[in-house]
């Protein structure tokens, strides 16, 4: 009987959980919940000068705004150092490691002499098979693997399918440096073997690591895990993704206004599809993942499927729902914080009445906020340029006319309203646009915004006058 999957996400906390960390962290959750398996979580924290608290915190909250949970507490991989070389004097006693008295200036020395000879710049194994007692004095020696001089060492990967690199291919690596401090090549292995980690799943930036890593499992008699290493996300020119592209952090596109699961949808179909299927819920994807289905070739990152994509998954959304996300994220989003102030009881009542015609318009939250802010304005209204241009003379001279009209409706609801401005409209032998238009430019300041009637029935009976009177002249 095989044994549980155990898969793990282990980023460096030395920035934001980037979006390419997120899908990679995606598909390790996506897996282990699609086999009845765990992940687990590693902050490889050994890099103390670049790791930071602050990282640690935004990698943490990044995953959990995606809804990838793990399993039990979260490993820190600094903490475990004293394992870690615990191993290593595992591997000297079994004459499978060793000490290298190499200075910086002889090691220099030989990346010089194998680059002038047109060779990789390796170790060559100078202390492999030198006794001890040789070693000079004052000189702390770092700890190196006996690496397998001949053969080939296979990587039976279940995206990239067998990928064989020649033992002579790679060096004696350090596993300890001469100051005690582990190596991340060691301190991986260790973690992973001692965690209990059955699956490895990360970017294909890692492989030629694998074959290395392999050395200290067979080394150490463990069992090596299955390894999967998936392609990395390219921008749409199919460059390497950077920050033009989409390479932010997971955090940013929170603050772009996209809902996690948006999100997860999306990324899931980076580099694995189930059929013609382009929207699928979070149980669909735990039912039909597959790390076996990933493709070999890099994805291109696609901000205009994104927003289309979020913008489906804000109209599904109930109103109700689509009003808790907005509100839940106004702290993230630009400007958000300013608006969360002004949110009386109020203005959260005229919210709700307006998230049908908002979220019909925007595929965003921050796009959302945008169209609602008509409803936080403060008389008079500041015009963006369209709706300047729309309230010319004429058009003023027509919005003190219709508010004498709107003033005498005995019942403010959107049927009346839009009877009056329609009665209106004909009457003036003109077509709805041309009175809609100025409604709108004077009711919110702006050229777009949800139906006009709408509109009206949200800001209320005094409100609309007061906005509509503010811009007419005589």
């Amino acid at each position: 009987m095989s044994k549980p999957v155990v898969t793990r996400f282990a980023p460096s906390p030395t920035g934001f959980l980037h979006i390419g960390g997120g899908r990679t962290a995606l598909f390790n959750w996506l897996y282990a919940k699609h086999t009845g398996g765990t992940m687990l979580l590693r902050i490889e924290d050994t890099d103390r000068e670049r790791s930071t608290d602050a990282a640690i915190g935004a990698i943490i909250d990044g995953l959990e705004w995606l809804g990838l949970d793990w399993e039990g507490q979260t490993v820190f991989q600094f903490a475990r150092a004293p394992r870690h070389r615990e191993v290593v004097e595992e591997l000297l006693a079994a004459g499978k490691a060793y000490r290298c008295y190499c200075t910086p200036q002889e090691l220099e020395q030989m990346r010089e002499k194998a680059r002038a000879e047109g060779r990789a710049p390796r170790y060559d194994g100078t202390w492999r098979d030198r006794d001890p007692s040789e070693a000079p004095p004052g000189v702390k020696p770092a700890i190196r693997i006996k690496a397998p001089l001949d053969g080939e060492t296979v990587i039976h990967d279940k995206v990239q399918g067998d990928v064989v690199i020649p033992n002579k291919d790679l060096d004696d690596m350090v596993l300890l440096r001469s100051d005690g401090n582990p190596t991340y090549m060691l301190s991986v292995v260790v973690d992973d073997h001692d965690m209990g980690v059955t699956n490895i799943i990360r970017g294909d930036d890692h492989l030629t690591n694998a074959a290395r890593q392999m050395i200290i499992y067979e080394a150490m008699g463990w069992e090596v895990p299955i390894m999967a290493h998936i392609p990395l996300i390219h921008g749409p020119d199919g460059a390497k993704l950077s920050k033009r592209h989409g390479a932010l952090g997971v955090d940013a596109y929170r603050a772009m206004g996209y809902l996690p699961e948006a999100m997860r949808n999306y990324l899931v179909r980076l580099g694995w599809a189930h059929g013609d299927d382009e929207i699928m819920s979070t149980e669909q994807m735990i039912e039909w993942f597959d790390i076996a289905d990933v493709g070999r070739s890099a994805s291109r990152f696609d901000f205009a499927k994104l927003e289309n994509l979020n913008g489906h998954y804000m109209r599904a959304l109930s109103n109700e729902a689509l009003f808790d996300a907005f509100v839940s994220t106004l702290p993230y989003l630009p400007g958000g914080e300013a608006l969360r102030a002004k949110m009386t009881p109020e203005k959260e009542d005229q919210l709700k009445a307006a998230i049908p015609g908002l979220k019909e318009r925007a595929k965003t939250l921050v796009e959302l906020k945008d169209g609602a802010m008509f409803l936080f304005a403060e008389r008079p209204l500041a015009l963006d340029e369209k709706a300047s241009s729309i309230l010319d003379p004429d058009a003023r001279r027509l919005l003190r006319d219709i508010a004498g009209v709107l003033a005498g409706v005995s019942e403010w609801t959107v049927e009346a309203t839009e009877d009056a401005v329609k009665a209106f409209a004909e009457a003036r032998g003109l077509k709805l646009g041309k009175v809609a238009q100025p409604l709108r430019a004077a009711l919110t300041g702006r050229s777009t915004s949800p139906g006009i009637f709408d509109v009206l029935i949200v800001l209320g009976r005094t409100e609309s006058l007061g906005r509509i009177g503010d811009q007419a002249t005589s």
